[in-house]
């Protein structure tokens, strides 16, 4: 695979950690810098971790993960996604609350849920015997980048719609595993 191709897949797997950075965003009402470089840097980290063990466990297991990632990811996704909703509904301390406060579980979950893809290019690197560090590196950077692009957006689209924004980003979480769930099955 060339530096080309490289480039092309690493953006296509940020995608989903885009989204989700865009929803963190969402849920601060004044961009913090700080939270945004974590929330960038798990999804960068994650998103560059899960094609090295895709790697190393090469095709042996490939069956198995192929087979319930997407199951994984909408439970995980819907999850996160449903409480953000619920959260908006029932959350009385939110419109008092100034400071966004950063739920490192929750991140990790995100970050797992979102670079599950990664693991199976990983798999796929092994069988292409593809320059690992450099493609690690490519990915996490990448990641990393359009990750805090996506709080950054996020911010500027939901301060000014608030709850309206919270409810719109714990939808696309639900709807993205609701998306990686239909492509488990073939059906998209």
């Amino acid at each position: 695979m060339g530096i080309i191709g490289l480039l092309l897949l690493s953006v296509g797997l940020a995608m989903d950690a885009f989204s989700v950075a865009v929803c963190k965003g969402l849920s601060m009402k004044k961009l913090n810098v700080r939270s945004g470089l974590i929330i960038a840097l798990f999804f960068g980290v994650f998103q560059g971790l899960m094609p090295l063990a895709g790697y190393f466990l090469g095709s042996r297991f490939s069956g198995y993960i192929d087979s319930v990632s997407h199951w994984v990811a909408f439970i995980l996704l819907g999850i996160i996604g449903g409480k953000m909703i619920w959260e908006a509904f029932h959350d009385e301390e939110n419109d008092t609350e100034t400071e966004y406060k950063l739920a490192l579980g929750e991140l990790t979950v995100l970050s797992v849920a979102t670079s599950i893809d990664a693991l199976a290019v990983g798999i796929v690197f092994a069988a292409e015997k593809v320059n690992i560090i450099l493609s690690v590196i490519m990915i996490a950077v990448i990641t990393f980048a359009i990750s805090f692009s996506g709080v950054v957006i996020g911010n500027k689209f939901g301060s000014r719609f608030e709850k309206k924004a919270e409810i719109a980003g714990g939808a696309i979480l639900v709807l993205i595993g609701l998306k990686m769930l239909l492509e488990g099955f073939g059906i998209i």
